[in-house]
């Protein structure tokens, strides 16, 4: 992850949309740095992608203010359409074309010249190996060959910010993962990646900030790390070569769970470096023997499946 900007990519104050008695955003606020990955989560329906639909200027707010790069959402569309990329949910190439034909013809649409865009499109190519099937039809590629030239297609004008909409989706593992270092290359050179994403792992491996959507409101948003600290649960694993030990452990630890059968004790911990180093002091003080250790924390399914779903997910931002 590359050093935030000084000046914020994507913000929002009190963002509203409504389908008649539906409503779908209810006062969201987001602020986005340059050069960061943004993850959105939430279930179906929560909003994800009415978001992105607004601060790409695809729909209208009914309520709220919305800057990105710069650009009011609202009073100034076009300057927003200049500096961005959107990449939906369901792959936008021409699959009768070939991969060169489709970026050609984005290059055309974006007016960068016939030679120029005939560079790009090959420069394209090369950066998402692409080449060697650069001139068969599209509808012979894999799934993850067409998202990757789908995402190829969004830069072809070169955006400054990216809002990428379920991009895995329907990727077996190694094209999710290929995707995903394409991801931190675009943002390695200073690209602003707005992600929506049921997949946790992936919010959790590329997002430097995360927000839960549900019921059309924020309701947490924190570095994964932040994040997994709201849920209870973590825990140390001590294991033991002997009951003896272990019963000096439980003693040191009258907070701890005990596995009997397997010679274990799960001691409550946040998982954080400062809680580990304190255990592992005590354990030294009272000469006790450990034979294994490992630490469990929630993880990003654990806040998911915590603050959505249930009317009373509505807890406030961390």
């Amino acid at each position: 992850m590359t050093a935030t900007g000084a000046h914020p990519a994507i913000r929002a104050i009190g963002l509203r949309k409504s389908y008649g008695e539906q409503v779908v955003l209810d006062g969201i606020d987001l602020e986005i740095n340059e050069g960061t990955v943004f993850a959105l989560l939430g279930p179906n329906g929560a909003g994800k992608t009415t978001t992105v639909h607004i601060l790409s200027t695809l729909i209208a707010a009914d309520g709220g203010d919305a800057q990105v790069a710069g650009c009011d959402v609202g009073r100034d569309p076009n300057g927003v359409r200049a500096a961005i990329g959107v990449t939906g949910q369901f792959s936008a190439v021409d699959k009768f074309l070939t991969g060169e034909e489709n970026l050609v013809l984005m290059a055309d649409l974006r007016h960068l010249g016939k030679v120029e865009g005939r560079r790009r499109a090959a420069e394209l190519l090369d950066r998402f190996d692409l080449v060697d099937a650069a001139r068969k039809p599209v509808s012979t590629w894999s799934g993850g060959m067409q998202r990757r030239l789908d995402l190829a297609m969004t830069l072809v004008g070169d955006p400054r910010i990216i809002f990428l909409d379920e991009p895995t989706a329907g990727l077996d593992p190694r094209s999710r993962r290929t995707m995903w270092q394409v991801i931190r290359d675009l943002v390695n050179v200073g690209v602003t990646i707005f992600l929506t994403t049921q997949y946790l792992e992936e919010a959790d491996r590329l997002a430097g900030r995360v927000a839960v959507l549900d019921h059309g409101r924020l309701v947490a948003e924190g570095t994964p790390s932040e994040l997994k600290r709201l849920v209870p649960g973590g825990h140390i694993r001590l294991e033991f070569a002997d009951t003896g030990e272990m019963d000096k452990a439980a003693r040191r630890f009258p907070g701890a769970s005990r596995d009997d059968e397997s010679l274990a004790l799960l001691v409550p911990s946040d998982g954080g470096v400062g809680s580990l180093r304190s255990l592992l002091d005590q354990l030294e003080d009272a000469s006790i023997d450990v034979d294994g250790l490992s630490v469990r924390t929630p993880n990003l399914d654990d806040v998911f499946l915590s603050l959505t779903g249930t009317p009373d997910s509505r807890k406030g931002a961390a």
